[in-house]
């Protein structure tokens, strides 16, 4: 169970500080996709690692297990064989049980795009192709986060697509440009994320939705699917609840970073080109405080 102060309250006019004394904690949830399921695992203080399972052939893989024990326990829940690690990149908190799971449960292929990666021995290339059983898994090259970021779109027959983002794509924004430029970040959300099907699932890698739809309403003051959004998050992390997934159809509809074609997004920029808009964007989200 993950604890952390309650900070967050609605109002009419949308997020609002509010320290109360409750805590709550992340609830591990469970995402149908009808011949796929989608075990969301809380670890650290915010971070999310999932489970997939295929359901036409029982064996699943695990997405970013940074919490070794943590995943197991998960895993023997569901008495699903794993024998597949999904990285997305080389922080710690998203590799760092790489090689203690490696230990506790050797064998196993760790997929990845950066030779950074804890116990990587199976390193991917843009649009390479494996299986989960029955599901398909297409890895993306999404550089600018980290050099060696990778997505895993996984899909199949009778599956509703699911897109594992770590912290490239996140509910409502996008990940730090550490070691990238805004078209790097252009390119693998409008020219790649973007570009899969609307109903796409969307797994991101931390919980940061809430301090994001704070920075949406900002640039979309007047953007209701924003202040929607809000509302939606707000009772869930109420509840306990993750506000992931959501779908890319949806992101499209308030995440300012998936919306840098938009005039009022770049009205805000004060900028038309999109991928200055991308950039400027970022800036300002760097020093934004809610």
């Amino acid at each position: 169970k993950q604890w952390y102060q309650r900070r967050v309250a609605i109002t009419a006019g949308g997020l609002q500080k509010l320290s109360i004394n409750s805590r709550l904690y992340t609830q591990s949830t469970l995402t149908s996709h009808l011949n796929m399921e989608v075990k969301l695992i809380p670890m650290l203080k915010d971070n999310y690692g999932y489970l997939i399972i295929d359901k036409s052939s029982g064996v699943g893989a695990v997405v970013d297990p940074v919490e070794p024990d943590t995943v197991l326990a998960a895993i023997k829940e569901h008495q699903c064989p794993v024998e597949q690690i999904l990285t997305t990149h080389h922080h710690w908190d998203h590799a760092g049980g790489n090689e203690e799971l490696d230990k506790k449960k050797p064998g196993m292929t760790f997929y990845g795009g950066d030779d950074r990666i804890g116990a990587l021995n199976h390193k991917v290339k843009h649009n390479e192709t494996f299986r989960i059983g029955e599901l398909r898994v297409t890895c993306f090259e999404t550089p600018c986060h980290t050099r060696g970021h990778v997505c895993y779109y996984v899909e199949g027959k009778g599956v509703e697509p699911a897109v594992f983002t770590g912290d490239t794509l996140f509910t409502a924004g996008c990940g730090r440009f550490f070691e990238g430029t805004a078209p790097e970040m252009y390119r693998a959300l409008m020219e790649i994320l973007g570009t899969l099907p609307g109903e796409t699932r969307v797994y991101c890698g931390h919980e940061y939705t809430l301090q994001n739809l704070a920075f949406a309403r900002h640039v979309q003051p007047d953007n209701q699917a924003v202040q929607d959004m809000i509302k939606d998050s707000v009772e869930k992390r109420n509840e306990g609840l993750p506000t992931v997934p959501t779908t890319l159809a949806q992101e499209k509809s308030y995440n300012p970073f998936l919306r840098v074609t938009d005039p009022e997004v770049q009205s805000f920029a004060k900028v038309s080109d999109p991928i200055e808009v991308m950039g400027y964007l970022r800036k300002v989200k760097d020093n934004f405080k809610a």
